[in-house]
């Protein structure tokens, strides 16, 4: 599968892996497995699934910022390993 947008595809394969939770009176928690600390909480399924995906986004920037390693979802690896080059090729 080639991946022209991938973030885009990221945050689409990430939400499909989402896992929800009925809280009876409390509304929905919403969950994705292999990316830790991504919760979520609503009044409705609806508005719990937008919460989850901006905590997705929100977490993947962070992560981003302070280098950490994302889990590969479907295929796609955003973790980018550093290139050097000699310092005379500069």
């Amino acid at each position: 599968m080639e991946h022209k947008f991938v973030l885009t595809d990221y945050l689409k394969e990430a939400m499909a892996l989402a896992v929800y939770e009925d809280l009876e009176e409390d509304g929905f928690a919403g969950r994705i497995p292999p990316c830790a600390g991504v919760i979520g909480f609503a009044p409705t399924l609806l508005e719990c699934k937008q919460e989850l995906r901006s905590v997705l986004e929100d977490w993947m920037l962070l992560g981003f910022r302070l280098g950490h390693d994302l889990p590969v979802v479907d295929g796609i690896d955003l973790n980018l390993e550093a290139i050097s080059e000699p310092v005379e090729s500069l």
